[in-house]
């Protein structure tokens, strides 16, 4: 990760930070999110993280855990500092989270303002300090991710992403694409660079598979 003076180092990310749980919705390093904040609990998670370290850890309910309540959540996340804040008329908070580390939570703390909170463990995604690597087969994944936009209708800003580096290209792609929540966790769990890029490659492709629909019932 390019030196930025307002990131904190490796070995400087905080002990403990918020979560906001939400499905489909991850930041990837380097990546930027956009976020609608209405609810009273995460308008003070914005209040506090502003005044604190800026930093909110995104994470997914589990989709596999049964909980109707989708109180749940996946164990790994992804820590983004909020770079860009508007407050609205009506009461809410326009941010931007750009992303800077992925973690595993290890154990939930109790808090009093009604949002959540848990133990950081940074240590396996050092690599997210990193320069961030080579992708062998970007040709191939701009390639399926242009199929897959067309197939859905996606406008998608091409003179921006040729000009992306491969970690940031990635990176972007598995923020903003629209997968389901298996898939997103799925890629935010890929450690590496060449992992995640061609595991996305591989969704892109699947994706474009055409569901065949079931034979008619006879009447």
């Amino acid at each position: 990760m390019p030196a930025n003076p307002f990131v904190p180092p490796f070995d400087r990310l905080p002990v403990s930070l918020p979560i906001f749980p939400l499905p489909g919705a991850i930041v990837m390093p380097r990546a930027p999110l956009p976020l609608n904040i209405f609810e009273p609990r995460y308008l003070n998670m914005v209040t506090d993280a502003l005044a604190e370290d800026r930093m909110i850890g995104m994470v997914q309910p589990d989709p596999r855990a049964a909980d109707p309540r989708g109180e749940t959540v996946c164990r790994t996340g992804t820590a983004g500092r909020i770079t860009a804040y508007n407050e609205t008329r009506d009461g809410r908070f326009l941010i931007r989270l750009t992303g800077v580390c992925r973690f595993d939570i290890r154990e939930e703390v109790p808090t009093v303002r009604g949002y959540r909170r848990v133990i950081a463990d940074w240590s396996r995604f050092a690599v997210d300090y990193e320069d961030g690597g080579r992708v062998p087969e970007r040709r191939d994944l701009l390639d399926r991710l242009k199929r897959y936009a067309d197939a859905r209708q996606l406008e998608i800003e091409w003179d921006t992403m040729r000009a992306l580096d491969d970690l940031d290209l990635v990176n972007v792609l598995v923020t903003m694409l629209p997968l389901d929540i298996g898939d997103k966790q799925a890629l935010v769990e890929a450690v590496t660079l060449a992992d995640r890029a061609r595991l996305l490659s591989g969704l892109l492709e699947i994706a474009q598979v055409p569901t065949v629909p079931p034979p008619p019932r006879p009447h």
